[in-house]
């Protein structure tokens, strides 16, 4: 018996949207350690690339700290926002 071949469906627009940014934005009252701390523990970055972002946010005024699945970054942000960052997932 021969075998079918199945064909893959293309992914929907709507799965492609299913990962998103994780944006640190700058603020007037959290230190640079405080956030360095919180970036290192809350999404696991090294210290140097935590570091990186904060002067990014402190300068630029808003950085993406995080790409992913939308559903693994949605517990981050709401840990940061949490903390008193100010953090969303665009």
């Amino acid at each position: 018996m021969a075998k079918q071949k199945t064909h893959e469906k293309p992914k929907s627009k709507k799965s492609l949207s299913l990962t998103g940014e994780l944006v640190l934005h700058n603020d007037d009252f959290n230190t640079f350690d405080f956030v360095i701390k919180s970036l290192v523990e809350i999404c696991n970055h090294e210290p140097e690339q935590a570091e990186q972002c904060a002067m990014i946010v402190h300068y630029k005024g808003k950085c993406s700290i995080v790409t992913g699945p939308i559903a693994e970054l949605e517990p981050m942000v709401k840990e940061l926002n949490n903390r008193g960052l100010t953090a969303n997932i665009e």
